[in-house]
């Protein structure tokens, strides 16, 4: 039996947690927050969570992603597997993988392809880095598809950012687009239109766009901040980059939902 410790039990950290255990894996969970509704074994620190792991699974944001690294690396057994699920710059995935190289501990870089609330741990991941490899070993019985690229750790998460340019792009554009909309009276009637370009799923999606910018603005802050940087470090134009973040902002300074924001 696969032993794995999730630290951080956020949304997607306790929907990997559930999935992990339902699917046989022996599970510990930590979050700084008690989370009674997590479905597995809270550990009291997140030190004791990485005890005996095998495979450890670090959801906690960026802004703590190095911090919990340098926390819980010296627990870990040099067999252990460090797997860094965060959104986060390449360079801090290359970090963070320099850091557990010290303790002989393998690092895979992880980049989450699709919100995880979706499709669960068989959300598509794609990983880069020396553990990256094992980590498909590992996670791919128990129904988690992880595509393994060549490259250090953070070359996966310099392909999400280049993603992230469309996906965050295009749900501010549609928040935009509705705003707009609402403003000339014909919202609903744009709706539909946007709806139609995006598919059979279109109107779930639009409301997944709208609805997850609003959800998880600071994250997303956050990861079009990366965006940027590596836009603008490679010469690329990044217009509507800039764009994109300046909608985030908003959202983040006002405390703002969707019926105030389109109004």
């Amino acid at each position: 039996m696969t032993r794995l410790a999730v630290i951080g039990l956020g949304e997607a950290g306790r929907i990997y947690a559930r999935g992990f255990r339902d699917a046989g894996a022996e599970v510990r969970g930590y979050d700084l927050r008690p989370r009674p509704q997590a479905g597995v074994e809270e550990s009291a620190s997140p030190q004791d969570a990485v005890t005996g792991a095998e495979v450890v699974v670090s959801l906690v944001g960026a802004a703590s992603a190095e911090q919990v690294a340098e926390d819980v690396l010296p627990f870990l057994a040099a067999s252990a597997l460090y797997a860094d699920f965060n959104t986060a710059s390449p360079e801090l995935k290359a970090r963070v993988a320099e850091r557990a190289a010290g303790f002989g501990i393998e690092v895979a870089d992880v980049a989450v392809l699709a919100p995880v609330p979706r499709a669960g741990i068989a959300t598509p991941l794609l990983a880069s880095g020396p553990g990256a490899a094992r980590l498909a070993a590992a996670l791919g019985p128990l129904g988690a598809p992880v595509e393994v690229i060549d490259g250090e750790a953070g070359a996966a998460a310099r392909l999400k950012l280049l993603r992230s340019v469309f996906t965050k792009g295009l749900a501010t554009l549609a928040i935009e687009t509705l705003g707009a909309g609402r403003a000339a009276g014909a919202e609903e009637w744009v709706r539909a239109q946007m709806a139609s370009e995006l598919g059979p799923e279109g109107p779930a999606l639009l409301e997944r766009f709208v609805a997850g910018t609003y959800l998880h603005a600071e994250r997303r802050e956050h990861e079009v901040r990366d965006v940027l940087d590596a836009l603008e470090s490679s010469g690329q134009p990044a217009h509507m980059t800039r764009g994109t973040l300046a909608w985030f902002e908003r959202i983040r300074a006002d405390g703002l939902g969707p019926d105030q924001l389109l109004r």
